[in-house]
């Protein structure tokens, strides 16, 4: 499992979830965008924000699945928005990642430097050597992210992904231990 750190970037903090963030969270999950391109719950309560905040984001590291941090502003630890390393296999050394930001903040910069950094930050670890990161066909602001974040492109996974919507193509990047 992924041990449980904070990682800074230039402008963030990449930390654990607080119960002090589901209202934050709840802006972020629940927004038209993000539940356009990701198969969040809908809808996303604040409940589910509570639960998320409180306990389930943490159970994922320790289930061994990656670990699900909050991207936070490094001057006021305001919610940015969240970052995760997921569907980690630790025999091939392979983790993915993923990121959502809140409303108002995208655009900033904040995706690109924390996919970085968390990416980084993964393939630090002595078992893992590949990140893989994928985005929706249709979603060009995600696979902006992917090229600001210093991902290669690889190709396209038809009927890889799935939205609220339906089956989508998902375009694939990598950062491999030999990228950085």
């Amino acid at each position: 499992m992924f041990p449980s750190e904070v990682v800074a970037t230039n402008r963030l903090v990449l930390r654990p979830f607080a119960i002090a963030d589901a209202a934050a969270v709840v802006d972020g999950c629940s927004d038209g965008e993000t539940q356009r391109w990701l198969p969040m719950p809908r809808p996303f309560t604040p409940a589910v924000a509570e639960g998320w905040c409180s306990g389930g984001a943490e159970q994922l590291r320790l289930d061994g699945d990656g670990v699900q941090l909050a991207i936070a502003d490094a001057a006021d630890d305001r919610l940015v928005g969240g970052v995760c390393l997921k569907k980690t296999s630790w025999v091939r050394g392979y983790t993915e990642i993923g990121y959502w930001m809140r409303p108002g903040l995208r655009g900033r910069g904040f995706a690109a430097e924390a996919t970085a950094g968390l990416a980084r930050w993964g393939l630090g670890h002595e078992r893992i050597h590949r990140v893989e990161l994928t985005a929706a066909t249709g979603n060009i602001a995600s696979q902006r992210v992917a090229l600001k974040a210093g991902f290669t492109f690889e190709g396209v996974a038809r009927s890889a992904g799935y939205t609220h919507t339906g089956r989508v193509d998902l375009r694939v990047y990598s950062l491999v231990r030999g990228d950085v």
